[in-house]
């Protein structure tokens, strides 16, 4: 007789369920907030970076879907560093979201206080962004809590997913040497962060085993596919 399966432990659930809702509304958050500017707009046009639809009609989603994520980030719990990470992770969300940038700020509508939340905005950002790359290069690739360690295929695909992201962060610092009419018909800032968030969240939706399935988890609760052993077939 065929044993039953046994059904994942409910930490383990939660581990994958956490990596989903983060992946997935990172994946989702440049296209709600460009595709609903369009339609609100009735006109095709983009704004200079994703931060910039605060200042639109999109800007409860722009905050709503950061906010999401940092309760999402500080949330998540699997071993002590992706604790800590995770923390500091969805704090700098919050604080992207409740801090807003001054680009695409209506012209003479910002006060020294403002820029100053400018500031913050930026810095959070760049630093989010450095710590979701390390997930990706440093937490995601290693073996899971019984010692098991990713397939190649889902290593490497973690890797780019990293490498993306810093390349990303690293072309919007040098496009600020551009002139300012180049940047705003160009967008760099608007493609390298879309990029970046795509990135981040394919991994995350990756590593909840949506994409590398294989098995249902065991009680090695690391939600990658490719990080438990198979049975072997019974002859």
């Amino acid at each position: 007789m065929t044993p039953e399966p046994r059904k994942p432990p409910q930490d383990a659930v939660t581990v994958c369920h956490l990596r989903l809702g983060i992946g997935s509304v990172g994946i989702a958050l440049p296209v709600v907030l460009v595709v609903g500017h369009l339609v609100a707009a009735r006109r095709l046009t983009l704004l200079d970076s994703l931060s910039s639809y605060y200042h639109t009609e999109m800007r409860d989603v722009f905050v709503g879907s950061l906010c999401a994520v940092g309760v999402f980030l500080i949330a998540y719990r699997y071993r002590r560093p992706d604790d800590a990470l995770g923390t500091v992770a969805g704090v700098l969300a919050v604080a992207v979201a409740l801090f807003p940038t001054t680009v695409g700020a209506p012209a003479g509508t910002t006060s020294h206080s403002d820029r100053m939340a400018g500031v913050v905005h930026q810095v959070a950002a760049g630093a989010l962004f450095v710590l979701l790359a390390a997930f990706c290069l440093f937490l995601f690739t290693r073996p899971d809590r019984v010692g098991v360690p990713p397939r190649p295929s889902a290593v490497r695909f973690y890797r780019v997913c990293g490498a993306l992201i810093l390349a990303a962060i690293a072309i919007a610092l040098a496009s600020t040497q551009l002139p300012p009419d180049v940047r705003h018909a160009l967008k760099p800032v608007l493609w390298c962060e879309t990029v970046a968030v795509f990135a981040f969240g394919a991994a995350w939706v990756a590593k909840s085993d949506a994409l590398f399935r294989a098995t249902e988890p065991t009680d090695g609760i690391d939600a990658d596919p490719g990080s438990r052993p198979v049975a072997p077939t019974p002859s």
